[in-house]
């Protein structure tokens, strides 16, 4: 995903991943600022638990509004768009 535009977000870099998803830095072409975005991994995008959790845990992230804390924003699953 390094390199690809998704949206108006240019992937720089993968920052990390773990059972819940997988988060990179990219920025956004619009704003012009550092975002990070992350994705549920492919095998969990069928499980209506895992996809509950993930919205719930973006709605927890878009809360925070600290000039400390990090910028995250959630993409939904995209077709041809992979976490690998």
């Amino acid at each position: 995903m390094i390199g690809q535009t998704i949206s108006h977000y240019r992937i720089s870099q993968k920052l990390g991943g773990g059972g819940m998803g997988v988060v990179y830095e990219a920025e956004d072409l619009r704003l012009g600022r550092r975002v990070a975005l992350k994705f549920l991994p492919d095998e969990l995008e069928n499980d209506p638990q895992a996809r509950d959790r993930f919205q719930r845990e973006d709605g927890a992230a878009s809360a925070l509004n600290h000039p400390t804390s990090a910028l995250f924003t959630t993409l939904a699953k995209m077709t041809g768009v992979t976490t690998s």
